[in-house]
């Protein structure tokens, strides 16, 4: 008979503000968000302090300062953030190699193979919280359980700072009164079409007849009643691919000069083409992101072959996609403009059958690269992404 599994889900907790007033302490015990510098922007993490206040991700950043006005507002730090991350990253493998990120401050972990060594799941989930204390000076909510969803539910339930165990003689108890919307895929829709139907509850959910929920979810009924019920077989995927990276950023005033535009749209190459180097990888696919004033988005991709991950090639692509979408709409005044890569393959990896050499970074790539791995990113910058005023 094959071992019970022992699942734990580990999330940060508000990592990127707690971040930020672990290493300011003029910011501890105050509403903080971290997001764009600009009140079109959203907020990417709150403080506890700023929850408060009904502050949450995602939330535009105007509506997060008509909340609270003495919210103190902070520029992301991303590769702070990521160095960060990889310290935790670092405590989970110490206790398991299987580890699944979900994000740079969530995971999962399956320690069904490190009890013998280092004790019951609880004895583990409390010393990964303490070492992550230890070594970063911030606190994690873990969950543990059987399987992924109810550690994942287990971990939100007494944040922050949180050891939550669900077992399964307790999944009614526990889940029933909770709101459908922690079962995952079930977004704001489908939770309207539950309501109608008087379903709120996972117990609402778990106990529905079947002629109620095959209208909302066809042939997924079943699925869905075993996620109400805490029933889940997935395994915990130990390595998951990045699909795509990209930079996006919105503006204060909308841009409509060409000058503008090619300076802002090298920024974004400049900053999506240092991530896919960091993570050793190459793009097969370029794409622009561009929402106009009254919030229409368009995008435009174009294939790249062989892969490269240089900025300058990148920055090409994007500004040949971009011209061609302007003489479509000339005048056009845009708020938001992002480059994106996808159909990624490893740097290293070189076509046998491409025409053209490969198109891997310029030595001024990789020098700058250097340089803001030692002094930060804001250490050097392009002359051409300097606005001339």
């Amino acid at each position: 008979m094959p071992p019970v599994r022992s699942i734990l889900h580990v999330d940060m907790d508000a990592f990127y503000a707690s971040v930020e007033q672990r290493d300011n302490p003029s910011l501890r015990g105050k509403p903080v968000v971290v997001g764009g510098g600009s009140n079109r922007g959203v907020v990417a993490a709150a403080s506890y302090e700023a929850r408060e206040y009904g502050i949450r991700s995602a939330m535009p950043m105007a509506e997060a300062m008509r909340r609270c006005p003495d919210l103190c507002r902070v520029e992301p730090r991303m590769s702070h953030y990521q160095s960060v991350s990889a310290q935790i990253f670092a405590v989970f493998r110490e206790f398991t190699p299987t580890v699944e990120g979900l994000s740079l401050d969530e995971a999962f972990l399956d320690i069904t193979a490190s009890v013998t060594l280092f004790g019951a799941p609880a004895t583990i989930a409390m010393a990964i919280k303490r070492r992550i204390l230890d070594e970063t000076g911030l606190t994690a909510s873990v969950g543990v359980a059987e399987n992924k969803l109810v550690a994942k539910i287990a971990s939100d339930l007494d944040k922050p700072d949180a050891l939550t165990i669900v077992r399964p003689e307790d999944y009614e108890v526990r889940l029933d009164p909770l709101p459908v919307a922690v079962i995952p895929g079930i977004g704001p829709k489908t939770q309207k079409l539950l309501a109608a139907r008087g379903i709120g509850t996972v117990r609402d959910l778990r106990t529905a007849d079947d002629r109620v929920l095959e209208p909302v979810f066809g042939r997924f009924t079943q699925k869905t009643r075993d996620r109400a019920s805490g029933l889940d077989e997935r395994p915990v995927v130990p390595s998951r691919a990045e699909k795509s990276i990209s930079a996006e950023q919105t503006y204060d005033a909308d841009l409509s000069s060409r000058e503008t535009l090619d300076r802002e749209l090298l920024r974004l190459s400049e900053r999506t083409a240092s991530r896919l180097r960091k993570s050793g990888l190459a793009a097969g696919t370029v794409q622009i992101k561009i929402r106009r004033s009254d919030f229409t988005t368009c995008t435009r991709q174009q294939s790249v072959r062989p892969p490269a991950n240089g900025t300058d090639q990148l920055y090409a692509v994007a500004r040949r996609l971009l011209a061609a979408w302007l003489e479509c709409n000339p005048g056009a005044k845009i708020r938001l403009l992002g480059v994106g890569s996808g159909n990624l393959a490893p740097a290293e990896q070189h076509d046998l059958f491409a025409e053209a050499p490969n198109q891997s970074a310029a030595p001024i790539d990789q020098t700058v690269d250097e340089i803001r791995g030692r002094f930060g990113s804001s250490s050097v910058r392009r002359a051409r992404t300097l606005d001339r005023q």
